[in-house]
């Protein structure tokens, strides 16, 4: 017999491509989040695809991340919790420092704050916002830290920081700093920075907010409606980069990382009786379908088939408003011979773990036929030892757990569990 596995990985969420959302979403910043009204160019982007944006913000000016992490007011916004997301924006040098600077006066606090967010906001994330380097590297540092006295210098240090920030705190990563540089690099006309070379103009806030959305809603951004005060073609060029940089690449951000992942195993346990293990991982509540009318909301169910077949077994794995299914089609069989009677047989396996050469010590003086199952009912090897035979090869068989079925001439069948290991 032959086993067949086919996966079907679908989500099913408020996430998908076309529906309408409404998200919740805080910001924790500075100058780089309030300068343009980056929440509001936001919020407008998704009025313009159908979406809804509900924002709050704490953005005094030169706010670093351990001013937020005891400012009253950015954790009473945190504390009221249900937002799908808190953006937190650290002030526009510090993490351009040297690493030891950072792991004192950044990394920290960062962590003090994505904590703080997931206590309140369980089924919420953190999001850290990616700055940019200065339009000419950071000449008030550039003395005394040399790697910040360029733009590329200082643009480097800024994209390694955020994504060492989002990794260590299992967070969510908006690359404004990572779009931008392609902006730089492939739309050297179209100006970023405001005269300051370092906070955003129009068009720079304008990208943030195509990166946000990509992010926040999993949209394409070249669907976004919304131009603000930029012509058409500029406003097109950055839709189209945000969606090369970001929404193309939505996992190299973590976006849909921390998702449910359902996955699990099927293994033959009994006669037409199969054990399910769930693998899955991000997941609170789990609903299997076996395929045959029954179904089950155990972690770790165990079902037994009434017929032999193929049987489609979906798994959906949830967590908060979250659910991820998935479909595998599972062989159930019944060894292939008749089993008139269940009966322990005169017989004895032995050795049991071995190598490969399993003896059969059979006092019944009758031919055996047997199958060798592996743990997902697939049929290995079958044949028969008559009364002068009592050894069956499993040498070619990968390490692992087997099942031998065997049955005498007058029908009477018996089952093993056998493992097979190289010394």
């Amino acid at each position: 017999m032959k086993s067949i596995f086919t996966y079907i990985l679908f989500l099913i969420s408020f996430f998908a491509l076309g529906q309408s959302q409404t998200k919740r979403v805080l910001f924790l910043g500075n100058s780089y989040t309030y300068v343009n009204n980056l929440p509001q160019t936001l919020a407008d982007m998704a009025k313009s695809t159908g979406d809804s944006l509900i924002t709050d913000n704490n953005t005094p000016g030169g706010y670093t991340l351990q001013q937020h992490a005891s400012d009253p007011a950015s954790l009473s916004r945190i504390s009221f919790g249900n937002w799908d997301f808190v953006v937190l924006q650290e002030q526009s040098q510090f993490p351009s420092f040297p690493i030891q600077q950072v792991e004192e006066e950044v990394f920290p606090y960062a962590h003090i704050l994505d904590s703080t967010i997931k206590v309140y906001n369980p089924c919420g994330e953190t999001m850290f916002y990616m700055t940019w380097g200065r339009k000419n590297g950071d000449a008030s540092n550039c003395a005394f830290w040399p790697p910040v006295c360029t733009y590329a210098g200082m643009d480097s240090l800024l994209n390694l920081r955020y994504r060492m920030m989002a990794e260590n705190n299992q967070a969510v990563l908006s690359p404004v700093g990572e779009l931008w540089k392609y902006l730089r690099q492939n739309y050297p006309s179209l100006e970023l920075y405001q005269g300051d070379e370092s906070h955003p103009s129009e068009a720079g806030t304008y990208a943030a907010a195509c990166s946000f959305y990509s992010v926040v809603f999993r949209k394409d951004p070249s669907e976004i409606g919304f131009n603000g005060n930029l012509s058409a073609s500029d406003a097109n060029n950055i839709k189209l980069a945000a969606k090369l940089i970001v929404y193309d690449s939505l996992l190299k951000w973590h976006i849909g990382e921390y998702d449910p992942k359902p996955k699990f195993m099927a293994a033959t346990t009994g006669f037409k009786q199969i054990s399910f293990t769930n693998q899955s991982l991000n997941a609170e509540t789990y609903h299997w379908d076996f395929g045959d009318g029954d179904s089950s909301n155990e972690e770790n169910p165990i079902h037994e088939y009434s017929s032999a077949g193929n049987y489609e077994v979906s798994l959906s794995a949830s967590r908060c408003l979250q659910t991820e299914k998935l479909t595998q089609t599972i062989e159930v069989i019944t060894t292939g011979l008749i089993a008139h009677q269940q009966a322990n047989l005169d017989i004895r396996i032995y050795p049991n773990p071995s190598s490969g050469l399993f003896q059969i010590s059979n006092n019944s003086n009758q031919k055996i036929d047997y199958i060798v199952l592996n743990q997902l009912g697939k049929e290995l090897k079958r044949g028969s030892l008559n009364q002068d035979e009592s050894a069956i090869d499993l040498s070619s068989l990968a390490d692992g757990i087997y099942f031998l079925w065997v049955e005498d001439e007058q029908r009477n069948t018996s089952n093993f569990k056998i493992v097979k290991y190289t010394k």
